[in-house]
């Protein structure tokens, strides 16, 4: 251990394990620390024994659960947007070549006591139970001129300035009810509160517009979801960073980054340091360095059937807006199952999370747990949403965002170019890596 490197990376979550696959590929050499056992860290998934460790330490896991190996229990839960960033990230460097994607069944809104399909697109709008007859056609409507916005197109724009304009502009204009600007910003843009309402539009028409061509891609849903978990999301690309010689070391504590003149300039552990140039790490290696923004709340709960009301799905994303239950952020709740190798068969895996407001975080999520049904087993846990204080441009310690509560990893992939750019100077230009068959053609030529 005790070598120079270019760059020292704390911590296996999916942020760190990115950007260690990017530098590495780009000829950096890279060394890659984590003080647990597996990848991933606030990503990660673990088995039943992991699980019970984490959560009930000295607890065993009751027999009748199934084998240890058979669980991958999701510590955040995300879903990838089909057409979104991360998957731009996965293709270009070709991750995907370790990787199985399934797709989530759908995606629901909760409103008035019920569980409905979000309408995703002009046919799913007219018969969708959410809305009055006269109610749809203006949904349709509104739908119609997100499918043919076109950025370059005056035209197309209806009149409206995206960068003046504010949503509650846009919503008069199609003359929107309440209840259907709730799940256009909620359930298809994804906002976890109504601050959006008042500011620009053009951030929630972009999010809209990915909502509708992740959809799009695959139908049902705008939600891919890799096989065995999210934890294989770090493991790839810490698998891509190994190729390209990146060092890594699991269970090994960094005791202390070093410093000198106020500089980073390596990190010890035990009685060894390695030097080198950058440091990457989560915010739980540089506690100092980090403010918390908010709490989020979280409960893992283990179901012995599919959620009610979504027509037996084998997974789902499920949002009740806040207006429904009097609060300032949504609470959502993901659910997957034997189908996507988490869990053995005929359980389901879901989780409910909202960011906290009381000092009564899990009665916060209660209305999550109710629309599950009867819970098998329940784990819940408070994490800080930590943010770096500063760059990172002056001591050489870039910091990761913790992962917040949103739904998705758009803002992750955020993150990694944010952190790129402060340490290079320049804007991430992901390069197309060969792909498997393109390396194997190569090879044979």
């Amino acid at each position: 251990m005790d070598e120079q490197y270019d760059i020292i990376v704390l911590g296996t979550g999916l942020t760190e394990c990115i950007l260690s696959g990017i530098f590495s590929v780009e000829g950096k050499k890279v060394l890659h620390m984590d003080r647990n056992d597996y990848y991933g860290g606030e990503s990660a998934s673990l088995n039943l024994k992991q699980l019970y460790a984490k959560f009930r330490p000295g607890e065993e896991a009751p027999t009748d659960l199934g084998r240890d190996r058979d669980f991958n229990v999701d510590l955040v839960p995300k879903f990838m947007m089909a057409n979104g960033e991360i998957v731009r990230f996965l293709t270009h460097t070709d991750v995907v070549r370790y990787l199985e994607f399934k797709q989530i069944a759908g995606s629901y809104v909760y409103r008035d006591g019920k569980i409905s399909k979000v309408p995703a697109s002009e046919a799913e709008a007219i018969t969708s139970p959410l809305l009055g007859l006269v109610e749809k056609r203006r949904l349709q409507k509104f739908l119609e001129f997100i499918q043919n916005w076109k950025e370059d197109d005056v035209s197309t724009h209806e009149g409206f300035d995206l960068d003046k304009d504010t949503m509650v502009t846009v919503y008069e204009k199609f003359g929107l009810e309440p209840g259907t600007q709730d799940f256009i910003g909620h359930a298809m843009a994804l906002h976890l509160d109504d601050t959006y309402l008042q500011n620009p539009a053009r951030e929630t028409i972009d999010k809209i517009i990915l909502y509708v061509a992740s959809i799009a891609r695959y139908g049902k849903s705008p939600y891919i979801y890799p096989l065995h978990g999210l934890g294989e999301l770090p493991q790839s690309f810490a698998r891509l960073s190994a190729i390209y010689g990146g060092t890594y070391m699991l269970d090994r504590a960094a005791d202390e980054i070093v410093y000198e003149n106020g500089v980073a300039v390596g990190v010890r552990s035990g009685e060894e340091v390695a030097r080198a140039k950058q440091i990457i790490c989560d915010p739980s290696y540089a506690k100092d360095k980090v403010k918390a923004t908010g709490k989020v709340v979280r409960a893992v709960c283990l179901l012995k059937h599919p959620i009610p009301e979504t027509s037996e799905a084998d997974s789902a994303q499920i949002i009740i807006p806040q207006s429904q239950l009097g609060r300032q952020h949504d609470v959502y709740v993901a659910c997957v199952s034997s189908t996507h190798n988490v869990c053995p068969k005929d359980m389901y895996l879901a989780i409910a999370s909202t960011i906290v407001e009381t000092d009564d975080p899990e009665s916060e999520i209660k209305a999550g747990l109710d629309i599950m049904g009867p819970i098998y087993e329940k784990f819940v846990s408070i994490s800080d949403i930590e943010e770096p204080v500063t760059d990172g441009t002056e001591d050489q310690v870039f910091i990761s965002r913790s992962y917040d509560a949103t739904s998705h990893f758009e803002s992750v992939c955020d993150d990694v170019k944010s952190i790129y750019r402060r340490i290079t100077g320049q804007d991430l230009v992901l390069k197309q890596r060969p792909t498997q068959e393109q390396e194997q053609a190569d090879m044979t030529a």
